[in-house]
């Protein structure tokens, strides 16, 4: 089948169809300030809708699962990845999960496939305390139960790519971040299985490096290679991850973050790319999809899960604000109103 040629007239038939200009506000927070909440996925299920998530109390991210009918209002459910007992496993502070082979199509089902019988998460751990501290690298979890009640996924007992491999690269040779999984249904890459993920690198000063989104391959789930001989986004300082993929008129979209490309005043913020082979992607360079521009999301406005629903674009982001609240926020295609959620007022927070 011809491939569409994505030309600048795409890109922006894409944006139109993306974008959301209405932000309904903040849709889950911290019930107090002792942690934060960020990079929620969005599955549907028997006509309800969940949400995994991460909280961030201090130690390192879990994982979480909460519940919604409307895309709006969310009851927390419980964990699905915690911190371990054995304190000698190399993901005993750090699980940050993120559903795997979801049905990409835009405006589709939503469904959280499964593949060898089971329900599959990739995630990214560390056996360092702090935010995101210490060698974070790419495991793979999975359950053979049903992923909408909250329970613990079995983890593949090794990560599946480390910073510190014989097969590092120069773009991923300090750490790792999130990763997306989705199914290869045409073999683009020769494989079955494509992981997209963020990892941060360098040539001469790893550490030093900036983050780029890279790809990585597999026939199975569980042994994954690197894919390619650098990464497809780049944008060579600051950050670009979190990449989200969707199928949307015959052509592949990238939803992504950056941050700080021209310094740290400029934050964080949304952005897509456009492939028609899974392989090469071509950045939008027109206007940020979501931004900073409320109290609520005032420091960051970033990492991106979208749907579209009954005609209407859900853009989910997680939201910061400058005392660093950290919460998951909305906008939307067309005017919902306005959410009457709000962070804990500091100085009511008795912790």
């Amino acid at each position: 089948m011809k491939k569409r040629e994505i030309t600048d007239a795409v890109m922006q038939e894409i944006y139109n169809e993306i974008k959301t200009p209405h932000k309904y506000g903040l849709v889950m927070v911290p019930k107090d300030n002792s942690y934060k909440m960020d990079c929620p996925s969005i599955f549907r299920k028997d006509g309800k809708w969940f949400m995994t998530y991460l909280i961030f109390e201090g130690r390192g991210y879990e994982t979480w699962l909460a519940e919604s009918d409307d895309l709006l209002n969310w009851k927390h459910l419980g964990k699905v990845m915690s911190f371990s007992k054995d304190t000698t496993e190399w993901d005993v502070n750090q699980k940050a999960g993120y559903i795997a082979l979801q049905d990409p199509t835009w405006g589709g089902s939503y469904k959280w496939e499964s593949y060898d019988d089971k329900y599959w998460m990739s995630y990214f751990g560390g056996n360092t305390t702090g935010y995101e501290a210490g060698i974070l690298s790419m495991g793979m979890a999975y359950t053979d139960e049903l992923p909408t009640t909250p329970h613990e996924f079995k983890r593949l007992p090794e990560p599946v790519l480390r910073p510190n491999d014989d097969k590092a690269k120069w773009w991923d040779n300090s750490t790792m971040y999130k990763s997306s999984v989705i199914r290869d249904v045409e073999k683009e890459t020769g494989h079955d299985f494509v992981m997209y993920y963020n990892a941060r690198g360098d040539s001469i000063n790893p550490a030093k490096g900036a983050e780029r989104i890279a790809m990585a391959v597999s026939n199975d789930m569980k042994n994954w290679e690197r894919f390619g001989d650098g990464p497809v986004i780049n944008h060579h300082k600051g950050i670009s991850g979190d990449a989200y993929i969707q199928r949307i008129n015959d052509t592949w979209v990238m939803f992504y973050f950056g941050a700080f490309w021209t310094g740290w005043d400029q934050g964080a913020f949304n952005r897509f790319a456009v492939s028609n082979d899974l392989i090469h992607w071509k950045d939008w360079e027109g206007e940020d999809l979501i931004q900073s521009s409320e109290s609520y999301d005032a420091q960051f406005a970033h990492k991106s899960f979208v749907v579209k629903h009954d005609g209407i674009v859900y853009h989910y982001y997680c939201a910061v604000n400058k005392a660093g609240q950290r919460g998951i926020a909305l906008a939307t295609s067309k005017d919902i109103g306005k959410s009457d959620i709000h962070f804990v007022a500091i100085e009511d927070d008795h912790k």
